[in-house]
């Protein structure tokens, strides 16, 4: 399958004419050959082009390379949106241990100790708020106002424009969406705003609402399911955001709304998607055939060189004692065991029931499972689940940059959150079905046998959060998940150096939300601080 082309040089349309779209955040627009918003857009191809950095945005930090970062202040490892995300959504959590913690922010992370002058939780901050910039810059130069000034008359050209547009709106709600889950505010700004203005903090609810309504009022336009460019928004995308927002209403606003959520699941699951029945095809260099895929964030080892998560994934899960990184389509050494398990996490799999299942690459050879000193890279096990080498066998083009995509929203996804909604009482599922759809996704871990199929009364909610944890990790579900079902902050469960305890301590309430940057606050008198920092 063809994959949309991003690449450095179509980031650049997004930079031009772009210093700042809000002023809490510094983007250095470098381009050598074109100058200005009008000149880009006289060039064929432009509008495209534009869009393709919008999306880019999301795979690349900078137009230099992948070392470069077009954020001030900001490096390349510490800006990447999606292994920002996973940063704050995973390496936070039960799941997984980086060992160099002189790495900026990784330590305070994993140990649940963050300030708000942690870089990685800037570059979270800022990456987001850079693309509500992009969409809102890319929106303004698509108006109609605009069009008609400079003479763009082409009816293809028009639509294809229309269609931009819905696009990119769905992925300014995502953004926001992010910015909900993760700080619970931020400045909001649309296309509508002056340049450089200073937006004014939007809490939860006010999130929550815009884009609750962006998205509903933009699906109907959206192309349908698995009928756009691989890479780029369907309806289905849209239709995955807003059943995030709905499973977590509970703890974003007080409301539950969980049969809305499971009303958009059934809505997805009936866009022609279908479980890959290889489980680790999902995952691999080409993955992007992968029928399960809804959204993912792109990665080419030639075209989009990026330090992002599934290149930290596979160079980082490489052993320090195996070497095993040929297996997995890099150098034999990877990075030298960056990456290894919490003992918690390895757990999920103990027991008979799980000895065939697809989903355990857990290596643990005469490794100890626990980790006592964080900067020994052979203490914990490791894992094998993502890899730069295709279904059949090949290396990726590069072998540190890999070509495997990151599985941002997948089927296997929307199966589980419609059990969790039926469990949770949600009016549009049934116990049944969600049953149907947890076994299928069982019987894929085990070759297509029921070996470890369970029974109606196996279906609680404790259930569903090992089993989320099992089927999706490390692919920055597993603190929104925690703090969903009450298990990530306080001491009623504890994982390896949560809190700064090698056996894992209680934490406090005001770390289900992260601080707004310092800098953030600095550059914006309209934001304000979240409770407890």
């Amino acid at each position: 399958m063809k994959k949309f082309k991003i690449n450095a040089f179509l980031l650049v349309g997004s930079l031009i004419g772009l210093s700042s779209c809000t002023k809490d955040l510094d983007v250095l627009p470098k381009d050598p050959t074109v100058s200005t918003a009008e000149a880009f857009y006289a060039q064929p191809g432009a509008y495209k082009s534009a869009l393709a950095g919008v999306y880019g945005n999301l795979s690349l930090t900078g137009t230099d390379g992948s070392g470069s970062s077009s954020l001030q202040g900001l490096d390349a490892g510490t800006s990447q949106y999606g292994r920002c995300l996973w940063y704050l959504q995973d390496l936070t959590t039960d799941e997984v241990l980086w060992s160099y913690e002189n790495d900026p922010g990784t330590r305070e992370l994993q140990r649940n100790i963050w300030t708000a002058s942690n870089p990685v939780i800037l570059g979270m901050f800022s990456r987001s708020m850079v693309e509500v910039a992009f969409v809102n810059d890319f929106l303004k130069n698509t108006s109609p106002e605009k069009l008609n000034s400079r003479g763009v008359v082409d009816a293809t050209l028009l639509n294809n424009i229309a269609d931009y547009r819905n696009e990119v709106r769905v992925l300014r709600a995502l953004a926001y969406y992010n910015l909900m889950d993760l700080f619970g505010k931020a400045p909001f700004v649309t296309e509508n705003d002056v340049v450089n203005t200073a937006g004014p903090e939007y809490n939860r609810q006010q999130l929550f609402s815009f884009i609750e309504t962006e998205l509903n009022a933009v699906l109907p336009s959206l192309k349908a399911p698995k009928t756009n460019e691989y890479g780029r928004v369907d309806q289905a995308v849209a239709r995955m955001i807003l059943a995030k927002i709905y499973l977590n209403a509970e703890v974003y606003i007080g409301t539950p709304k969980y049969s809305e959520c499971a009303t958009q699941c059934t809505a997805i699951i009936a866009g022609g998607y279908s479980l890959n029945t290889n489980y680790l095809n999902n995952f691999n260099a080409d993955n992007q055939t992968s029928p399960e895929m809804i959204f993912t964030l792109q990665s080419d080892g030639n075209y989009t060189q990026n330090y992002g998560p599934t290149t930290v994934f596979v160079n980082g899960s490489v052993g320090s004692i195996e070497q095993n990184g040929a297996s997995v389509g890099v150098s034999a050494g990877g990075w030298g065991g960056a990456l290894r398990l919490r003992k918690q996490f390895v757990q999920k799999f103990d027991g008979a029931s799980f000895n065939s299942d697809t989903r355990k690459t857990i290596i643990a050879g005469a490794r100890n499972i626990d980790i006592a000193d964080i900067s020994d890279k052979d203490q914990g096990y490791i894992l094998k689940k993502f890899s730069n080498k295709n279904s059949a066998g090949v290396a990726g083009v590069n072998s540190t940059f890999v070509d495997t995509d990151f599985p941002l929203f997948r089927l296997a996804d929307v199966y589980l959150m419609y059990a969790e909604c039926a469990v949770r009482g949600a009016s549009t599922a049934t116990a049944t079905q969600g049953l149907t759809y947890v076994n299928d996704l069982r019987k894929r871990a085990n070759n297509g046998s029921s070996i470890a199929n369970i029974s109606a009364t196996d279906l609680t909610l404790s259930f569903i959060l090992d089993e989320r944890a099992r089927e999706l990790h490390w692919e920055s579900h597993r603190r929104q998940d925690l703090i969903r079902f009450g298990k990530y902050t306080g001491g009623s469960y504890n994982w390896a150096w949560k809190g700064n305890g090698s056996n894992g301590i209680s934490i406090s309430n005001n770390l289900k939300l992260f601080p707004i940057p310092t800098n953030a606050l600095a550059a914006n008198p309209n934001l304000t601080q979240n409770t407890g920092y």
